[in-house]
């Protein structure tokens, strides 16, 4: 490919394959905000936002983006999915102020014959004629041939028809679908050379499905072809068994092929989470780049290796995506393993503390798959009968009331680097309330700025000490840096408490350098 490396369009297709997932639908402004966080953050060479005539909240849908993506001159790199329907698709997308139709054609001999009752000669004329169209209205074409991957293999003559009579029309690109997901890497290779042999000059996109989770494998070996394009979705969303995931194909073209894109590979985890957040489809856990555990260790013997010189780390360093590298503890976790995790949490511990620690966490490993984080603290008061030092803030006290009918009201005392300090406050719950107190506390009182909430999570922690315990995980935003602090106990509130107070010794110790 040469030392600099092939250059790849990305075209995601999140809002319109992707919403095609069962169960999944974006609201129009959830749609704007995805291809946002697409076009602007991520920097993806073009969205395809909806199919036309779908309904009237999706031609609001697109009309919104196409608003948005016109002030900003991304406007070009809107697109819908439109038929081969005379004018109708075509004026439906004039309507919404989009100037790119992705015309969806028969790819197959057998879906024209068999779905549309013509012969190849009638779709062609069909096909010409939108074309036609779309040119009067100074609208871009570009062809999606579905069901290409069993018209090459089974009908190639009718494709090779088909490409031959789009070839000299203002037809954009040609964007070759395996449909049903039926092929295989070695067959994409076979496939996809016979087309660029036969039309070297076109541009050609490839699209994945994944029934065979072959799709990123798939899309790699038309990079290899000389494809010019690929479609992927946000966490591989789309229909049956989905597309191919951005973040996998970015991360592969990348460290395999040093092939080039315009994506910023940093922004790939936060626009992951907020399309989760939309679509209630939730990452796996061990989904590659995105997941949660994907840059988790939990054998000690990695966490040493780390520490000597990252010999377990591969090219996928979380900081790459905007992530971090952490070490889960269980009964293979060794000292340092445990030591990594201690000092996350500040914590400094003497040799033959450590020894004890590390009996403990066997001992529970043995009874339950992992211990986080999270539970480090309550092991080491557990077993050392202290608790953490060195705190700079500490809460001395506090009193949260709810009463039906009132506002909750939060009071609290806390000492910021040996002086304590005592504010009140209401709030929209007991929560809001202990912040908005403490808010006081540094804006009024202390001058200073106080971190934003961004998100606020409350799971079941896998770890904890009984069942009953529920973990909070607080996202912040701070000096345009963004951090999570976790709490853990049996009340909610309490462990919204407990990461909030991690938080504020976090920012001390920033302030602390600052200074």
């Amino acid at each position: 490919m040469g030392k600099e490396g092939v250059k790849i369009e990305i075209m995601d297709t999140t809002l319109r394959d992707g919403e095609q997932t069962s169960g999944v639908s974006f609201v129009p402004h959830e749609k704007l905000m995805i291809a946002r966080l697409l076009l602007e953050d991520l920097k993806v060479d073009r969205v395809e936002v909806a199919s036309a005539r779908v309904s009237d909240g999706e031609f609001e849908a697109v009309k919104m983006i196409c608003d948005w993506a016109a002030r900003r001159n991304l406007l070009h790199k809107v697109e819908v999915l439109g038929f081969v329907d005379g004018h109708t698709s075509v004026d439906w997308i004039q309507r919404t102020g989009c100037r790119v139709i992705n015309l969806l054609c028969k790819g197959s001999l057998k879906h024209c014959t068999q779905q549309l009752k013509k012969t190849p000669e009638e779709h062609l004329a069909d096909i010409i004629s939108v074309v036609h169209y779309a040119d009067e209205q100074d609208i871009t074409v570009n062809v999606y041939l579905e069901d290409w991957s069993n018209g090459i293999k089974d009908s190639p003559e009718y494709v090779f028809q088909l490409m031959d009579g789009l070839k000299e029309t203002s037809v954009k690109r040609f964007m070759l679908p395996d449909t049903l997901g039926i092929l295989n890497p070695l067959q994409v290779i076979e496939y996809m050379r016979k087309m660029k042999k036969r039309y070297p000059n076109t541009h050609l996109d490839f699209h994945a499905h994944n029934d065979y989770d072959l799709a990123v494998s798939n899309v790699l070996a038309a990079v290899l072809s000389g494809v010019k394009g690929l479609h992927t979705t946000i966490n591989g969303l789309g229909e049956r068994a989905g597309n191919a995931p951005l973040a996998s194909v970015q991360a592969i073209l990348k460290d395999h092929f040093n092939a080039v894109t315009n994506i910023d590979e940093s922004r790939l985890n936060d626009v992951s989470r907020v399309v989760e957040s939309y679509s209630g489809i939730v990452i796996p856990a061990n989904k590659p780049i995105v997941g949660e555990n994907v840059f988790t260790q939990v054998a000690g013997v990695h966490a040493d290796g780390d520490n000597k010189n990252n010999l377990y780390c591969n090219d996928l360093l979380p900081e790459r995506f905007g992530r971090k590298r952490e070490y889960a503890l269980g009964k293979t976790s060794g000292k340092a393993n445990i030591r990594k995790n201690l000092e996350d949490l500040g914590l400094e511990l003497d040799e033959d503390a450590m020894r004890k620690v590390t009996e403990r966490i066997i001992e529970l490993g043995d009874k339950k798959e992992l211990v986080t984080q999270e539970d480090l603290p309550y092991i080491v008061s557990d077993v050392l009968k202290h608790g953490a030092v060195g705190e700079k803030v500490k809460l001395k006290s506090y009193f949260v009331n709810l009463a039906h009918g009132l506002k909750p009201m939060a009071t609290l005392k806390i000492e910021i680097n040996g002086k304590e300090y005592e504010e009140s406050s209401g709030g929209d719950g007991q929560y809001d309330a202990f912040v908005r107190a403490l808010r006081k506390i540094y804006k009024v009182t202390l001058g200073r700025k106080f971190p934003m909430l961004t998100n606020y999570a409350v799971t079941i922690p896998p770890g904890g000490r009984t069942d009953a315990f529920v973990q909070t995980v607080i996202t912040w935003s701070y000096d345009e840096q963004v951090f999570r602090t976790r709490g853990l106990d049996a009340d909610q509130t309490e462990a919204a408490i407990k990461a909030t107070m991690k938080m504020l010794n976090l920012i001390e110790d920033e302030y602390e350098k600052s200074k």
